[in-house]
């Protein structure tokens, strides 16, 4: 396949794909799943040689950057070995992971030997009691554990992902700063995407990214940065903290969509082309009909991308717009 170089038909160059390896996870978080979950038959899931594959022709495609999402990544078996493979690829530049931390303990220092250079874990809570509210399943103890064997393994950073719910966590906002500035961690908090029928209405939970950084900047003085770390997040700089960045994602309050270089396998093989909607491309299809040949998938995506929408229309209240849920799509 000739080497070249992925556009959608809105002119944004694609660099970055989002490969989530499972559906499954140990945890049932409120804002990603339901708590009684059906998972998908290991038949329609992608076997780790197709999403070796898969990454492999984007990467041949120009991308520079995977992420190895979930569900929770650390659960599919033999990750580790994927990891050392895709970190290999000629051309990949960075090969990072998003983890609920659980598995980190084992399993960071395996991570970091294959080739992983990133680590984003999430945080939600710092209270256990909470963390088991909004986890349904979580243990702290076990998360901040992996946390600390994730700063000895040798990564060049770790961010932690905060999802902010009024009612939940949000009173927490400054307390998760502190932790994260006070271990030369990023933090990034999240505004909370409408995807998936979780059981609950989310619009009275919506925190807006300013009102986290007006929360933060009461106790610290925050510094604009231009700094990117290749997808959506918007990030700052605290006073005396030279190590840690804040960042902000903000599907609602901050449309990225004019910038947006990334799309998302999820893990039965449905290339997203965007977030906020349903178009998508049979990936798993393609593979198994063309074993041999990847001009055809190739093809196939090209054409797709020039689908890729301008942009997500999230709204905060209202019916879900997404019917998917989270661990489905992605992390």
């Amino acid at each position: 396949m000739t080497q070249g170089r992925l556009q959608d038909g809105q002119g944004r160059r694609i660099e970055y794909l989002r490969l989530s390896v499972t559906d499954r996870c140990d945890f049932r978080c409120v804002y990603c799943m339901a708590e009684d979950m059906t998972f998908l038959p290991r038949a329609q899931i992608l076997s780790l040689e197709e999403l070796e594959r898969i990454a492999r022709l984007f990467v041949a495609q120009g991308v520079s950057k995977i992420r190895l999402t979930g569900g929770e990544p650390l659960v599919r078996r033999g990750i580790v070995e994927l990891c050392a493979r895709l970190s290999q690829l000629p051309g990949l530049h960075e090969l990072v992971m998003t983890t609920n931390g659980s598995q980190l303990e084992r399993l960071a220092k395996p991570l970091a030997e294959a080739g992983v250079k990133r680590l984003n874990i999430s945080l939600d809570s710092l209270q256990a009691d909470k963390f088991k509210a909004i986890t349904r399943t979580g243990e702290l103890g076990q998360v901040l554990s992996g946390i600390e064997a994730a700063r000895t393994a040798g990564f060049e950073r770790i961010k932690l992902n905060v999802v902010v719910m009024k009612g939940r966590n949000h009173d927490e906002v400054t307390t998760l700063t502190d932790f994260a500035l006070q271990r030369g961690l990023d933090i990034t908090f999240i505004e909370e995407m409408p995807l998936g029928d979780v059981g609950r209405e989310r619009g009275e939970a919506f925190c807006s990214s300013a009102e986290v950084r007006e929360m933060i900047s009461r106790q610290h003085r925050l510094i604009d940065s231009d700094e990117s770390s290749g997808g959506p997040a918007r990030y700052l700089r605290v006073e005396g903290y030279p190590a840690s960045r804040i960042g902000f994602i903000s599907p609602h309050s901050h449309n990225f969509c004019d910038t947006c270089n990334r799309v998302r396998l999820t893990t039965e093989g449905r290339l997203l082309l965007c977030l906020g909607h349903e178009n998508a491309l049979d990936m798993r299809d393609l593979v198994r009909r063309h074993p041999d040949n990847d001009e055809p998938i190739r093809e196939a995506l090209e054409r797709a991308l020039h689908h890729k929408p301008a942009r997500h229309e999230f709204a905060v209240d209202g019916e879900v717009q997404v019917l998917r849920f989270m661990n489905a799509t992605g992390g």
